[in-house]
């Protein structure tokens, strides 16, 4: 576990949301230099990664980055994101200069209000044979 992020980064998302899933999917289709790596926060790797960084998962439940060994988390964690996916995504990084406190208001209602909006599965997500190696279990 301690060099598994070495060669890219690991972003860790909630395995059962539907938006969650479909952001994942969106990720994997604009990684063209393949830097992600993913796990669900409800898998072994991600209980573990979670308690590295001493992450309450009881706090934070949705999509948390790891990159060099730190962790990023809510607004932050998908601003880091974007700025690697190919297309326009890599504008909305300018985002970043806007202080977290602000940003995180909009994502914790968008995260508060995600299962409603998009439901949720009643177990994690099983990638596609052709996106499996994107995947740490």
């Amino acid at each position: 576990m301690s060099d598994l992020n070495k060669n890219f980064s690991i972003i860790l998302f909630d395995g059962v949301c539907n938006f969650c899933n479909s952001s994942v999917n969106k990720i994997i289709k604009h990684d063209k230099k393949n830097k992600f790596k993913f796990a669900a926060l409800q898998s072994e790797t991600g209980k573990k990664l979670l308690e590295k960084h001493s992450i309450d998962s009881s706090k934070i439940d949705s999509i948390i980055l790891i990159e060099n060994n730190s962790a990023f988390i809510k607004s932050t964690a998908i601003l880091k994101i974007s700025k690697h996916m190919s297309g326009l995504y890599p504008l909305t990084y300018g985002f970043i200069i806007i202080p977290a406190f602000i940003r995180n208001v909009v994502y914790d209602f968008i995260a508060r209000n995600r299962y409603k909006w998009w439901g949720k599965k009643d177990s994690c997500m099983i990638p596609t044979e052709e996106v499996k190696a994107k995947f740490i279990v």
